[in-house]
């Protein structure tokens, strides 16, 4: 079993897509084991999004991420990672093959309504920076 992390992004949140995206992550057979909904800070934003300090779009997407209330979820499940970012489409909507979530509520590359982890190693840290073991099943 493979853990991942994901994120209803706060323009995600604001739609009432919450149910959507969670719907569709169990219909394809992942778990949640964890959820919260918080706001992050833009301090908890900039830690969070860190290997992506020198880009150019680093001030934008944590200023984004800061904007309103997220939720915050670790899926389990077979190629949970794989099957995440799959379901998520590509980051630019327009891109974004017919039917995934970014194809079908996502504005822009920023303001694209989900977060998924990208790899195991990101998955590790990603949970671990938003959940404790007690929160999790």
């Amino acid at each position: 079993m493979e853990r991942t992390l994901s994120i209803v992004k706060p323009d995600g949140v604001r739609k009432n897509l919450i149910g959507d995206v969670i719907g569709r992550f169990e219909k394809n057979g992942l778990k949640v084991v964890g959820v919260k909904m918080t706001s992050l800070t833009r301090q908890q934003a900039e830690g969070f999004y860190a290997v992506h300090r020198a880009r150019p779009f680093f001030g934008s997407l944590t200023e984004f991420m800061s904007s309103g209330p997220v939720v915050l979820m670790a899926l389990e499940g077979d190629g949970a990672i794989k099957k995440v970012r799959d379901l998520m489409g590509a980051t630019d909507p327009k891109k974004a093959a017919p039917g995934t979530i970014r194809a079908d509520h996502a504005d822009s590359i920023e303001s694209n309504v989900v977060h998924g982890s990208d790899a195991p190693e990101t998955a590790a840290f990603e949970i671990g920076y938003f959940f404790n073991a007690l929160e999790l099943l």
